[in-house]
């Protein structure tokens, strides 16, 4: 049971701008976000690029997306870190 609740407290971001990095990101992709504080505070979102790094890239790059439970859990578990 502890691993539905953390996926229910997972976010999400849709790419809408992959401009320069072409081969890290998918207009078009929902990408999991990655919890930080500090890359938030500098207008930074985190999350695991094409290349299976964690990377903060501008926040403008992004559409935050809220989606169903069920959704987000099977997209967390394909995406597995």
């Amino acid at each position: 049971m502890a691993g539905k609740k953390e996926n229910m407290t997972q976010q999400f971001a849709l790419c809408i701008n992959n401009e320069g990095y072409e081969a890290s990101l998918e207009v078009g992709k929902v990408y999991r976000i990655i919890p930080d504080d500090e890359a938030s505070a500098h207008g930074y979102i985190r999350i695991i690029d094409e290349c299976g790094e964690d990377y903060a890239f501008g926040d403008s790059r992004f559409h935050r997306v809220d989606l169903p439970d069920a959704v987000g859990e099977m997209l967390a578990d394909a995406q597995q870190i």
